[in-house]
């Protein structure tokens, strides 16, 4: 589902709605949950593909177009963005961040509130491992929010999983209160 395929929320619901962004500069994955008192409901997942033929400057400017329109749309009170990572390959490492500075900057400019998780954080919440694979998460994401199968492609599901990973948090916030 692309971001002008996504339904638009409407003002004044009564839960908030918290979306998990997994950044790239070719892939964006995207997950938005509403937090219900019953738990968590799924809203919107998907993933945002910018064309491998295009330069940086273009996927990114692409990129936040569209994730401007996802945001606009599922109306977040809260945006969780995949915390920058150590990574081997610098230039990997370098693209990641140019993905996250787009989903960080988008989020900031439509007024939600802007929280990081690292991979390792939201892998732990969801399926209490930290190094767990990538089919493990979706597994848990799926159950946890009461669907069939979990959405593909599973830069979807690390998306989702950052957002659950933020209701997890806050709810231990609450009973810690």
């Amino acid at each position: 589902m692309g971001a002008s395929d996504l339904p638009e929320v409407p003002d004044g619901l009564s839960w908030p709605v918290v979306l998990g962004v997994d950044p790239g500069t070719l892939v964006v994955g995207y997950g938005a949950v509403v937090h219900h008192p019953g738990g968590p409901r799924l809203l919107a997942a998907g993933v945002l593909r910018a064309s491998r033929d295009s330069d940086v400057p273009t996927r990114l400017g692409f990129l936040r177009q569209e994730i401007d329109m996802v945001i606009a749309r599922l109306k977040p009170s809260v945006v969780v963005v995949e915390h920058a990572f150590t990574a081997i390959n610098i230039q990997s490492a370098l693209r990641v961040g140019e993905g996250r500075g787009v989903a960080l900057s988008s989020a900031a400019c439509f007024g939600a509130t802007v929280v990081q998780y690292q991979a390792s954080q939201a892998k732990k919440s969801v399926v209490g491992v930290g190094s767990a694979d990538k089919d493990r998460v979706a597994q848990m994401v799926a159950a946890e929010l009461k669907l069939d199968e979990a959405p593909k492609p599973l830069d979807a599901t690390d998306a989702l999983a950052l957002a659950l990973t933020y209701i997890h948090k806050s709810r231990m916030d609450r009973h810690r209160a």
